[in-house]
């Protein structure tokens, strides 16, 4: 019945100056535009072309769909706010973005993993690859990846919806996230801390080694290649090291501290929130001479579309 008393949170925002969000209005705005089309392109390059049969491309066309629901779950309110005098959220809009957010990065998580692991595959055992890799395991890949994920964001939920929010109602961050909003609770937290760092914190950590082991076993398989198919292997796999670190490293950072902690929570999310998703269609676009190719013939092809 307590919380019941709080109907609304109000966010502070990402900086509490008007001037500056007025200006980083325009820039987050621009960012979104990018993400859209960065990942826009990324989608319709692999769905229109012969690369979707490849596990790997199968993979990333998901990752860059991850990217472009994760984003605009938040990203949007985040650049109204900006503008508004009133930066306000119902308690139900702000379940509802907490349970989704979680939901679609957790689904990211588990889909770089599986990326990983289609790298480690094809580096380690290139014979057993397409048997391994067959559309029937990526599709169960996947559909692991949704379950995975959805189990992570409803244990949130549900303990978010037991709490008391029965005082303070002004979040002191730009979206609706786990820690700022415990720090609203009228009550002991130190477990729900422990519970979140045990959900959240401890999982990205060893899900973070388990990858970094991964690309350190590949490394050290590459060894044994060939000059050309050592440069292949190592320009595919550093991309997907570039986007683990830049998603990861920020997340165990804001995760594995508690709830109470003083820290820069909501500066430090920016790179995993509004960052990593415009970076990840550079990264895999301008590192990769297939995609290039591909991109050059669905370009070309909608073009001649369009004459005729």
């Amino acid at each position: 019945m307590e919380k019941q008393n709080v109907t609304e949170f109000v966010f502070t925002g990402l900086f509490e100056n008007e001037q500056t969000e007025l200006l980083l209005f325009f820039l987050f705005l621009l960012c979104y535009v990018a993400v859209l089309m960065g990942n826009g392109i990324i989608l319709l390059t692999i769905c229109c072309s012969h690369l979707l049969e490849q596990p790997m491309y199968y993979f990333l066309c998901h990752l860059s769909l991850m990217d472009l629901c994760s984003i605009s779950v938040v990203v949007p309110q985040l650049i109204r706010n900006m503008a508004a005098t009133r930066k306000d959220i119902s308690y139900y809009n702000c379940m509802t973005q907490l349970f989704t957010y979680h939901w679609l990065v957790g689904v990211e998580t588990f889909i770089l993993v599986c990326m990983a692991f289609d790298r480690y595959v094809a580096i380690v055992k290139p014979l057993h690859y397409m048997m391994i890799m067959n559309r029937k395991r990526c599709h169960m890949l996947i559909t692991v990846a949704w379950g995975l994920g959805f189990w992570h964001s409803i244990a949130l939920l549900l303990m978010v919806l037991s709490l008391p929010f029965c005082g303070p109602n002004v979040i002191d961050h730009y979206m609706c996230d786990i820690k700022p909003l415990l720090k609203l609770v009228c009550k002991d937290i130190r477990i729900s801390s422990i519970l979140v760092i045990a959900n959240s914190g401890t999982v990205i950590v060893v899900i973070f080694t388990v990858l970094l082991a991964s690309y350190i076993l590949i490394l050290c398989n590459l060894r044994m290649r060939s000059s050309a198919g050592r440069h292949k292997a190592l320009s595919t796999c550093s991309s997907h090291i570039m986007v683990v670190v830049l998603f990861f490293v920020p997340c165990i950072y804001i995760y594995i501290l508690p709830a109470g902690s003083k820290n820069k929570d909501k500066e430090i999310s920016v790179f995993y929130t509004v960052i990593a998703p415009m970076l990840n269609p550079l990264i895999y676009t301008l590192r990769n001479k297939e995609m290039k190719i591909a991109m050059g013939k669905v370009w070309w092809r909608m073009s001649q579309s369009k004459l005729k």
